[in-house]
């Protein structure tokens, strides 16, 4: 029996790419633990300087790292997986460039 790749399977990859699970639409979430600590850590090392800018900011990266990795791993749709892929990969690049 030969595989086609009807309108069944297009819509398949499409609902695998923007629904979760339950069938519902899933762009947006409330911010987990992960995305709120980088916003909070980021935006308080905005008002310091010197070393403890550098160590607000850095754990504010590990939590962006972490969200990312959750996201990777345990996204709920295609989207979300490949949004945590993206933030990862500029992640990386970014530490890469700062060494």
């Amino acid at each position: 029996m030969s595989q086609s790749t009807g309108p069944d399977q297009r819509h398949d990859l499409w609902s695998k790419i923007w629904k979760d699970r339950h069938g519902h639409v899933v762009i947006w979430q409330m911010p987990n633990i992960p995305l709120i600590a980088w916003a909070v850590l980021t935006a308080i090392s905005l008002f310091f300087s010197g070393s403890v800018a550098n160590i607000l900011s850095g754990l504010g990266s590990a939590a962006l790292v972490i969200w990312a990795l959750l996201e990777v791993f345990r996204g709920t749709n295609y989207f979300r997986r490949a949004l945590g892929l993206l933030v990862l990969v500029v992640a990386v690049m970014s530490l890469v460039k700062s060494l």
